[in-house]
């Protein structure tokens, strides 16, 4: 079908009130509004297309896709973070600031036609299942991810609660592509969660920034002190694998170590950000008062920390306090507003960049470790190495030839008669150096700073 001259005409009308909004906005003065004008040609040539594609394409399409497509394209266009959103997308986008949606429980971003994992959510399917920050997605079950949208690779990770999934990946480290079965569920995400370590420490895993997350996290605090009724000796913060989330929440986390009037530096800014217009102007400022009264602070940050967790890390490392220790963050320092439209569709529009109180941006380069500790896997005593477990020698075989030396016999039953009693031995907590090796050096660099500051040491949290 060929569109009319009056609808090419009302379509290029259309368009000039969705600019409406942009066009409006005052503008400094003296600043050159000829750039600003509607490019007439471009808009007559995308009406071109569209009557094209109306006439010309293999089966007949409706004008609201066409339109939806177009605007996809077009924040998609701009950078990895900018995207329209349809009501379901914009639905989802609302439940999971507020901690309860359905899915795998992974956070991940579109790269090369492929799925970019950016960490999977704790206690989730896909956590549980063995799915990796940096892993990627290229096939959900016997679909390839090559060729689909990203709306399309997310509808199928969808499914009804307690359906499988089938995702192959390529991981770092890896000779072939890993096939990962992961069971769908309803993710309540639990973003704090806390608890009491050797010598008195404190131990606080923040796994996303959601709307209460600064509230849990000062309860949290709080009710440490009050169970465990001892000095706090420090406190590690767990950053590892946070992508994120809101702002505030973040701002008010840093703000719990940071006492404003013991802040010789940066005017007791937390975080503030630059963009084209007034109202993405943000800074963000410390209130008086030490939560935890400068006792020492290790924050652990990986790869998949990033944005709102690179925030509180690097605000902490700007002010020394607090030491940062793990592998350099994602880097993540673009501000997304979230703008609705009508029918509860809703624009997500990267508007800012993040500026630490330093003036150091996120953007593409992250907050780099004070002490670089990788996240090694320390085999316990007499455990099996992985690739040696799946070694198979002549013994392994079914009906082998005995070997017939009779020396070899009784090294084997002794062998046997001595690992016997091991295995009645009440089980006992495996040590952090083999469960989490960057934890187990916190813990560690934790210790060497109380010995280093013993008032510190000798202050219990306040509250």
């Amino acid at each position: 079908m060929q569109l009319s001259k009056n609808n090419a005409t009302a379509l290029i009308k259309t368009v000039l009130l969705s600019c409406f909004f942009v066009l409006t906005i005052p503008l400094a003065q003296g600043e050159d509004t000829k750039e600003d004008k509607l490019p007439i040609a471009d808009l007559q040539r995308f009406t071109k297309v569209i009557e094209y594609i109306k006439e010309y394409y293999v089966k007949p399409i409706n004008d609201d896709v066409l339109f939806e497509n177009a605007m996809r394209g077009m924040l998609a266009g701009l950078d990895p973070h900018s995207a329209y959103l349809d009501k379901e997308e914009f639905s989802d986008l609302k439940a999971s600031t507020s901690g309860k949606f359905g899915g795998l429980g992974v956070e991940i971003l579109p790269e090369d036609g492929f799925i970019r994992v950016i960490n999977p959510i704790d206690d989730t399917p896909a956590q549980r299942a063995g799915v990796q920050a940096g892993d990627l997605i290229i096939r959900l079950n016997e679909t390839p991810v090559k060729g689909l949208s990203m709306r399309e690779a997310v509808e199928l990770m969808r499914g009804e609660k307690g359906t499988k999934i089938v995702l192959t990946i390529i991981r770092n480290g890896e000779t072939k592509p890993l096939q990962i079965s992961v069971t769908r569920d309803t993710i309540n995400v639990q973003s704090v969660r806390s608890k009491m370590i050797e010598d008195n420490f404190m131990y606080l895993r923040v796994s996303q920034f959601q709307s209460n997350s600064g509230d849990e996290f000062i309860r949290a605090i709080q009710t440490l002190k009050k169970t465990q009724g001892t000095k706090i000796k420090g406190l590690i913060l767990d950053l590892r694998n946070n992508s994120g989330g809101v702002l505030d929440s973040a701002v008010q986390i840093a703000d719990v170590f940071l006492d404003r009037d013991k802040l010789k530096q940066y005017d007791g800014v937390i975080v503030y950000t630059k963009g084209r217009l007034p109202g993405s102007q943000i800074k963000e400022k410390a209130h008086t008062g030490d939560l935890l009264n400068a006792v020492p602070v290790v924050v652990l940050v990986n790869s998949g920390s990033a944005s709102a967790s690179e925030i509180v890390a690097g605000a902490l490392q700007d002010y020394h306090r607090a030491i940062i220790v793990g592998t350099q963050t994602f880097g993540k320092g673009s501000v997304q507003t979230v703008l609705p439209l009508k029918d509860n569709r809703g624009l997500k529009l990267t508007t800012a960049l993040y500026y630490t109180p330093a003036g150091r941006s996120i953007q593409a380069i992250g907050i780099k470790p004070d002490i670089l500790v990788h996240s090694l896997k320390i085999p316990q005593p007499n455990e099996k190495e992985d690739p040696n477990s799946l070694l198979v020698r002549e013994g392994d075989l079914q009906g082998h030839l005995a070997n017939g030396n009779k020396e070899n016999e009784p090294a084997k039953e002794k062998a046997t008669e001595k690992s016997a009693p091991a295995a009645q031995t009440p089980a006992t907590a495996v040590p952090l150096i083999y469960t989490d090796y960057q934890l187990h050096e916190a813990v560690n660099i934790l210790k060497g700073l109380t010995l280093q500051n013993p008032t510190s040491v000798s202050a219990k949290v306040a509250g």
